[in-house]
This record gives C-alpha cells, sequence and structure tokens, in this order.
C-alpha cells in the first residue's frame, strides 16, 4: 500500500483537537506538571510501540508494511501509520485516536485495520494490540477451522486457537468475525490473512504472537511427515496446563 502523505491543510476531521493536543504536548515539554508525565508516558509508550513493528519485521512476522501495532494510553490508543515503512518512524510521527476511532494525534493516517484494533480495547482489557501476517500462521488459516491442540502453549492464549472467516481487511466484517473468534482468547488466526493478539502490554502481545506463529509452525511440519499424524493434547491437558501457566513467571 502506498504511504499515505501527511495533511497540512488543517481541514481535516478533528483537525483543531489534533492541533490542540500537539499544542498541549509541546506546551508540556516546557511547564511543570502533570501533563509533563502524560506526555512523556505516551512519548515512551510511542517508542516502544515502534520498536514493537520493527520486531515483526525483523523476526519475519510480516513483510514491508503488512502488519499493524497498537497500544492504549487511557481512552488514547496509539497506532502504526498506514502504509509508512516502520524504519522511517521517528517521534513526530506519532499517530493515535480515540476509542471512536477519531484521530487526536498526528497526521499520518491510521492502520487501515484500525477497526480490529479499536474493537479489541472495546471489549477486552487488553493494553496493547499486534497483528502480523506471519507465513505458518496464515498458512494454516487456510487448512483448518481451529489449530489442532499440538502444543500445550495454546492454554497461554485461552485454549485452542479459532480462526476467524475471512472478510475483507479493514472492514467492520472482519472485525466482527474476529471478535467471535477470540471469544475466550488472547489470539486468533483470521483466514487467509494472518494472526491478531492481544496483552497486557507490548511485550506480551509479541509473544503471544510468537507463541502462535511457532506453534502453527510445529503442527504444519509433524503434519507433513508421510504416513503418520501429530499426537494430540486433550481439552483437559490443555486446561492443567493453562492453570500452570497461569502461574508460571517471576513474582513481582
Amino acid at each position: 500500500m502506498a504511504e499515505q502523505r501527511r495533511d497540512t491543510s488543517g481541514e481535516e476531521p478533528g483537525g483543531e483537537r489534533r492541533e490542540a493536543v500537539r499544542g498541549a504536548m509541546a506546551g508540556a515539554a516546557l511547564e511543570p506538571g502533570p501533563g509533563v508525565a502524560a506526555h512523556a508516558d505516551t512519548a515512551r509508550i510511542w517508542e516502544a510501540l515502534v520498536a514493537t513493528a520493527r520486531r515483526t519485521v525483523a523476526d519475519g512476522l510480516v513483510v514491508g508494511t503488512s502488519g499493524n501495532v497498537s497500544a492504549r494510553v487511557g481512552d488514547l490508543v496509539l497506532v502504526t501509520p498506514s502504509g509508512v515503512p516502520y524504519d522511517r518512524l521517528t517521534p513526530g510521527d506519532i499517530t493515535g485516536v480515540d476509542l471512536s476511532g477519531r484521530q487526536v494525534l498526528g497526521t499520518l493516517v491510521p492502520t487501515s485495520e484500525l477497526p480490529m484494533h479499536l474493537a479489541v480495547y472495546r471489549t477486552t482489557g487488553a493494553r496493547a494490540v499486534v497483528h502480523t501476517h506471519a507465513v505458518h500462521a496464515t498458512a494454516v488459516s487456510t487448512l483448518v477451522p481451529e489449530l489442532p491442540l499440538v502444543h500445550y502453549m495454546a492454554g497461554a492464549l485461552g485454549g485452542p486457537v479459532r480462526v476467524a472467516p475471512y472478510a475483507t481487511y479493514g472492514s467492520d466484517e472482519l472485525a466482527e468475525n474476529m471478535l467471535g473468534a477470540l471469544a475466550g482468547r488472547s489470539g486468533c488466526l483470521l483466514q487467509n490473512h494472518g494472526t491478531i493478539t492481544y496483552g497486557d502490554g507490548l511485550d506480551q502481545a509479541y509473544d503471544r504472537t510468537a507463541q502462535l506463529e511457532w506453534m502453527c509452525r510445529l503442527w504444519l511440519t509433524a503434519s507433513s511427515v508421510p504416513g503418520l499424524a501429530p499426537s494430540l493434547l486433550t481439552e483437559a491437558q490443555l486446561a492443567e496446563a493453562g492453570a500452570r501457566l497461569r502461574g508460571y513467571g517471576q513474582r513481582r
């Protein structure tokens, strides 16, 4: 998709509010008070968001600008812009919308997959969302309605990973299909499209994406051996593993 140009006319919908937000952020750098902390937090999360987006490319989960990443800061959703290579993004390219989708920060057009991101934030407690076109996961999405239980890490996503029925990218129909597949889950596959996962931060959302791609690669590898079929876990085995995973890691 072509890189979106910056609109400098000042007449776009929400333009006055965007100018106010930019002015407030600029002023926050000069005046002490709560605005300084809010601006610093937003800038920090934007930096982490861009780093995560670049990581999806470096790790082979997307090609070019085909994926997108977002993070929620209060009622503000920071999101990668449409069609802009991630290695070109700078602090000045910060792009944000409110939960209704109205752009309130920046002048670059938000990702075309904004309906999916907003649907996740409106219906879950997600703080970050990662969408990719990971090759193994996308391949699996064309073969089965649900990823077979080939590994217990499916428990980290809430259970068997479903495939959302196909719909045109960027459409409300796709967002609705995705929500159905995400019910009780923190990730799903999008038929003939890719993956979407969410978490309580960018690191968790990204890790869930990477784990999902790995499980898809594992199943494709195991199921490709002639004359053999991979052993699969039972729902009870997955539930037991999922309970253990909830207590995994260091206590804070």
